[in-house]
């Protein structure tokens, strides 16, 4: 029998299965909670929608955190107001963008996906379409 899928990227069709969400998110929560995130904690996800920010935000709560995405498409200055606001000292994100607004924030740690992730998800190729 065939697993679950749970998301399917629009960007590249590949596509992910209950399984490797549940894999890669335990993944991540042990790597957030090596990294101090606590019961309560706020975390702020920018990442692009898809199989990425799912897989973050599931970990975060799983982790005891509280999930504050962004949204990717921002501009620095919106992005800045956001993460000020959150007073989160935790965010995940790949965007350079990103990573300029938080700074001077109270952002202490930044975590890339490639640092959550001690397994990549291989995702489904979908096959001829």
């Amino acid at each position: 029998m065939d697993e679950r899928i749970v998301m399917v990227d629009s960007g590249t069709g590949l596509r992910l299965t209950e399984g490797q969400l549940d894999e890669w998110s335990a993944a991540a929560t042990v790597q957030l909670r090596r990294r101090g995130v606590r019961l309560g904690d706020s975390v702020l996800i920018c990442l692009p929608v898809g199989p990425f920010l799912l897989m973050a935000t599931d970990a975060v709560i799983a982790a005891g955190g509280v999930a504050w995405p962004l949204p990717a498409e921002l501009d620095t200055c919106d992005l800045r107001r956001r993460i000020l606001a959150s007073h989160a000292r935790v965010m995940i994100s790949d965007l350079p963008r990103a990573l300029d607004a938080a700074d001077g924030s109270h952002v202490r740690m930044v975590v890339s996906v490639a640092d959550l992730s001690v397994l990549r998800p291989s995702f489904r190729d979908p096959g001829p379409r």
